[in-house]
């Protein structure tokens, strides 16, 4: 009987230890998943819904609720100006919509510079910046660079006329890198064919409009294109006739004459003058 009790004793305490064991081992693989997922945790990327567009859309399209739909987006990613609610997106109804003012991919955010105000068009007033004014400049084959341009592409522009006083004819840098918001009656950006423009509007303060005008009147204005990623600063670029073929011009010196002062002595029927120091 005894040897059958410490038979069951024996047996009870190694079904008790292999259960302690069995349960250091859960715990410790509880624990390493706990871990796990706390540093999961701590690098899991905080996201925040935003509204993107379902379908492409091109310029001038409406913003209708059929079209866009709710994502998640990385907050250290966010785009400036996304629509993260509906009241944002659509503050007087859906009836009211918002127009595209550039071509828009699916599952692209939607962005306030993208679109129109609600009910407003998608003219050249919703593309200018708030203290801004839109002025055309006329253009032709070479003024216009060539039929190039496209709304929202930068340009230098440069006045040719006669400088006042001396007459003489010069080309002057008058404002660098000003944007087109219109090329002929067009402000879509998107636009695929090539025509000669005759007129070009640009978006410019109401101090840089009254130089244009100016300029416009007095002489001839031409355009150079701006590159895309072009952050240069031009300015004072003034050139002349002597200055493009290097032509110096003369500068006369006046010299001087030496003053002599004499002394006139009569011998006789003659006259002698004697040099002699000047005193004043």
């Amino acid at each position: 009987m005894r040897i059958i009790f410490g038979l069951v004793l024996v047996i009870g305490v190694a079904l008790a230890g292999f259960a302690v064991h069995m349960t250091r081992g859960y715990l410790s693989t509880y624990q390493a998943e706990l871990d796990r997922e706390k540093a999961m945790r701590a690098n899991m990327i905080q996201t925040e819904e935003i509204f993107v567009v379902t379908a492409p859309l091109a310029y001038g399209d409406p913003i209708v609720p059929e079209l866009v739909k709710k994502v998640r987006w990385p907050l250290e990613a966010m785009p400036e100006g996304a629509f993260r609610t509906e009241e944002e997106l659509f503050p007087e109804g859906p009836e009211v919509t918002r127009l595209a003012l550039r071509a828009i991919e699916p599952m692209e955010p939607l962005l306030s510079v993208k679109v129109t105000a609600p009910g407003e068009d998608a003219g050249v007033a919703s593309r200018l910046s708030k203290g801004m004014r839109a002025f055309a400049i006329k253009v032709d084959v070479s003024s216009g660079v060539s039929g190039l341009l496209r709304p929202g592409d930068r340009v230098d522009v440069y006045w040719t006329g006669r400088a006042p006083g001396s007459g003489e004819e010069i080309t002057k840098l008058i404002e660098s890198s000003i944007p087109l918001v219109a090329v002929d009656q067009t402000s879509n950006s998107e636009r695929q064919s090539t025509t000669i423009a005759r007129t070009v509007t640009v978006e410019a303060t109401p101090t840089q409009v009254a130089a244009l005008a100016t300029a416009q009147s007095s002489g001839h204005l031409s355009l150079a294109l701006v590159g895309r990623n072009d952050d240069t600063i031009v300015s004072g670029v003034e050139i002349d006739k002597n200055t493009l073929l290097g032509i110096e011009e003369k500068q006369v010196i006046a010299v001087q004459k030496e003053r002599v002062c004499t002394i006139r002595t009569r011998k006789g029927s003659e006259i002698v003058e004697t040099p002699i120091p000047c005193t004043d």
